[in-house]
């Protein structure tokens, strides 16, 4: 057993020693966890496959359609999509052995997300179908969605300028089935390099056609050239179509059916972009098909790969295609991995170009099934009713868009796949597996990874993603959010997000809301999804634009998409519009706040609201991190979650412990790490002792919280039922308070029955950066009871970064006197 000696010297030599090596297995972990180098995965654990080459495929028609702007949108007949999405197996639980998931993030990240810079609705469900398809893309002026069984024109400020319309509007006039038929599965993607749109859908009936329409210029109002593209020789039903621009093709992926019903392999098509561009009557169309030979090898399809940015790829690379392969899925894969294909593409020598599995990557261990669904698609639970929806983590494959980008020092690839994360409070719970694959064509390699799971946390479900990266290399998920109970969360639309250079594979920047959802789906299946896009903003490079679905009012299929836009640096182009009134829902909406303020407090008699949630701290010197149930702004930053200290801190920032117990007067010297953005009420504390004084505490000792008031104006209590390390006999009660929405960025410090006992100092107060500090008292008894409200008036613009701050003129720093000291009990 380990004991303090009386003197502060001798335990801070002790202590030390242990930091020490504390830091020295740090350090080790640190070196294990970096980003794996590419000579560690670019080897195969399967064969090189050949996709079978299927020659330049017809192009059934082609015309020019006169301007948009001058067509009629033409209504929708009900229930005309059209899949094979019920083909193939969804089983009932895992098939192989599940192995723990060594990649996942349990909780929020700790940095406050910047909230939408706008937030507005995309069409309804017109059609009376599901699932509707959600995606879209942004250009300098304009945003794109298409769903089933409409698109959309909006300017960026949400005004809608065409529609919504029926997709085959955009094949009015055209003739043959792109013209009769609406079956959907549509995709619109921006060509920044050409200034172009590019929208697509699939026909169901033979000849089996993808309808292609590309703007003739940058305003997608205007005329399209127009193809239909024969799939199969149009023999096949090409479902689930997914694109990418590529510079020298439009490439495509299909799930083929022959005659319809067969499934026969993975498609993949180049349309040759250079001729598409200038209306070529007859562009090259270069058609492959990659057989299920074994199964696992094509999964349930394969994602092209998407360039974002202005920086193209170097010369002569190949389009890249990603697939997933999980071994508790059902085709019998081997191991966890994800597949990397290359197209090339000759457009000199069609004949000559090739698509081939290249590499098999291993993940780490991943689990796609998600036992809740039982087999069936009824999933994700909802508040209000019995109806869960779809999950499709089974269906074994990445999620639109693999998003590309060249940094010049390295290129990028990244996606994502719905999956199983674990158990949390209510049992399984869902979560999002993100990859980010680096050297594609020399030596690829999954450069890091994660699955974003704080589920395990709080409950919530999170799958249905999409993922891409901004010019400075931050990255953004957004995804589907959803629970029954505990908490009640109605089918919401959220994101997260990470800046370069930050601890890899995990989503530090929190969680942010497009819309809070206020109904569920009760009836017409249990279809969501089957995909949704974020796209980066071409006129900065900087801003994510995120089209998904929410369902407005209870009812049976009354989604509807919504699309929002955020820039991690808080700013953008778009020019805000009212948003929906968000519900009150257990997952915060981050806000920004004001920068450069000073706190000042005042003195009163409030009690502790007991707590009434036990946060796990029950321990000598350590950190418990609580997710927080709204964003909290303290100094110039907005948090989601703390990492609450056995010795009476806040610690927003950086884990302090060990060696936390060493009070000093504010601003202290650094620990681990500087005690920058934290709350003290400070001294040495143990809240891990059974028994002894910990026996005056009903629940004895601990950190517990509790909720106080309603929406939007709640409170979160944060109370310490604790002894001294010292002294096992001495307690300390006393609680911090955090307010919702508050104006001055208030905290509360409640201080309950206190008795003397510590051989460490006491000290409260609040320290930001750069040596900004509030300081109540040091060296001395606090009051017993009393409180102090801290407040922040004050602060310039808008931010969600750290800023520099004004420095506060330092009052001395008393010198301790000395303390009489007890010998300390030995520790339990």
């Amino acid at each position: 057993m380990k004991k303090k000696s009386a003197s502060q010297s001798a335990f801070f030599k002790l202590r030390l020693l242990f930091a020490l090596l504390l830091c020295f297995g740090a350090i080790t972990l640190v070196l294990f966890a970096q980003p794996r180098t590419p000579s560690g995965q670019s080897g195969n654990s399967q064969p090189i496959v050949r996709a079978q080459y299927r020659g330049v495929m017809p192009v059934v028609k082609f015309d020019i359609s006169p301007p948009l702007r001058s067509m009629k949108p033409l209504p929708v007949k009900e229930c005309t999509k059209s899949e094979n999405e019920e083909e193939g197996p969804i089983p009932l639980g895992p098939v192989g052995p599940v192995v723990r998931d060594t990649a996942v993030q349990r909780v929020l990240g700790k940095i406050g997300i910047p909230v939408p810079i706008i937030s507005f609705d995309g069409n309804s469900n017109l059609c009376g179908c599901a699932p509707p398809d959600p995606n879209g893309a942004v250009g300098p002026n304009h945003v794109v969605t298409m769903s089933n069984l409409h698109f959309q024109i909006f300017n960026k400020s949400g005004v809608s300028l065409f529609g919504p319309a029926a997709n085959n509007t955009l094949w009015a006039g055209f003739g043959g089935g792109c013209q009769t038929q609406n079956a959907g599965d549509p995709v619109v993607l921006y060509d920044q390099l050409a200034d172009r749109w590019l929208l697509s859908q699939f026909t169901s009936g033979a000849p089996y056609l993808e309808c292609v329409a590309l703007s003739q210029t940058n305003d997608p109002t205007g005329s399209y050239y127009r193809w239909a593209i024969a799939t199969g020789g149009g023999n096949n039903f090409p479902d689930y179509p997914k694109a990418g621009m590529w510079p020298d093709a439009y490439y495509f992926s299909t799930r083929e059916f022959a005659g319809g019903s067969t499934f026969v392999g993975v498609g993949a098509y180049a349309l040759d972009r250079a001729q598409a561009l200038v209306g070529n009557p007859n562009p090259t169309v270069v058609g492959f098909l990659a057989p299920p030979s074994p199964a696992y090898v094509v999964g349930d399809g394969l994602l092209p790969s998407d360039l974002d940015g202005q920086a193209t790829p170097p010369p002569g690379s190949p389009n890249y295609f990603v697939g997933s392969e999980d071994n508790n899925g059902p085709y019998g894969a081997p191991a966890d991995a994800l597949t990397l294909w290359k197209f090339h593409y000759d457009p000199m020598t069609p004949g000559n170009s090739t698509f081939m599995l290249t590499n098999t990557l291993p993940t780490q261990p991943f689990n796609s099934i998600l036992s809740l669904c039982g087999g069936t698609r009824a999933c994700i639970p909802q508040p209000g009713t019995t109806n869960k929806i779809d999950h499709l983590g089974y269906r074994q494959r990445p999620l639109f868009r693999l998003a590309y980008r060249n940094f010049g020092t390295h290129e990028s690839l990244v996606t994502n796949q719905s999956v199983s994360a674990g158990t949390g409070p209510n049992g399984v719970v869902s979560g999002v597996r993100w990859w980010e694959l680096r050297s594609p064509n020399s030596s690829p390699v999954i450069f890091q990874e994660g699955t974003y799971a704080p589920g395990l946390t709080d409950g919530i479900h999170r799958w249905m993603g999409s993922i891409a990266m901004n010019s400075a290399g931050d990255m953004a998920l957004g995804f589907s959010a959803a629970n029954g109970t505990n908490p009640s969360v109605f089918p919401s639309v959220f994101y997260t997000a990470r800046h370069a250079g930050d601890p890899p594979g995990q989503m530090t920047l929190g969680e942010g809301s497009i819309i809070n959802g206020t109904g569920s789906q009760t009836a017409g299946g249990n279809r969501w999804g089957d995909y949704t896009a974020i796209d980066v903003d071409p006129t900065d490079d900087m801003t994510f634009w995120y089209i998904n679905e929410y369902v407005p009012t209870t009812s049976a299929q009354g989604w509807r998409l919504r699309i929002g836009a955020f820039n991690l640096g808080g700013g953008g182009s778009p020019t805000p519009t009212p948003t929906a009134s968000p519900s009150s829902t257990p997952t915060p909406t981050p806000t920004a706040t004001p920068a450069g303020c000073q706190y000042t407090f005042t003195t009163g008699t409030d009690q502790i609201v007991p707590g009434t949630t036990d946060t796990g701290n029950h321990i000598d010197d350590g950190d418990t991190f609580v997710a927080l149930p709204f964003s909290f702004s303290l100094y110039d930053q907005t948090y989601n979650g703390v990492n609450v200290s056995s010795n009476g801190r806040l610690d927003f920032v950086c884990i302090n412990e060990p060696m936390g117990f060493m009070a000093a007067c504010l601003p202290p010297p650094p620990n681990v790490c500087p005690f920058d953005y934290t709350i003290f009420a400070w001294s040495d504390f143990h809240t891990g002792v059974v028994g002894e004084g910990c026996s005056n505490f009903a629940s004895g000792c601990g950190v517990f919280t509790s909720v106080s008031g309603s929406a939007p104006n709640r409170i979160f209590n944060i109370e310490w039922r604790t002894v001294y390390f010292a002294d096992h006999n001495q307690t300390a009660n006393f609680e911090i308070r955090l307010y919702e929405n508050n104006p001055n960025k208030r905290f509360d410090i409640i201080f309950g029955t206190i008795q003397p006992g510590s051989d460490q100092l006491y000290v409260s107060g609040v320290q930001g950066a750069a040596g900004v500090f509030t300081q109540d008292f040091c060296n001395a008894n606090p009051p017993s009871p009393g409180s102090r409200t801290y407040t922040c008036a004050g602060g310039g613009t808008p931010t969600a970064t750290a800023t520099a701050t004004a420095t506060a003129t330092a009052a001395p720093r008393p010198t301790p006197s000395p303390r009489p000291r007890g010998t300390p009990p030995p520790r339990p």
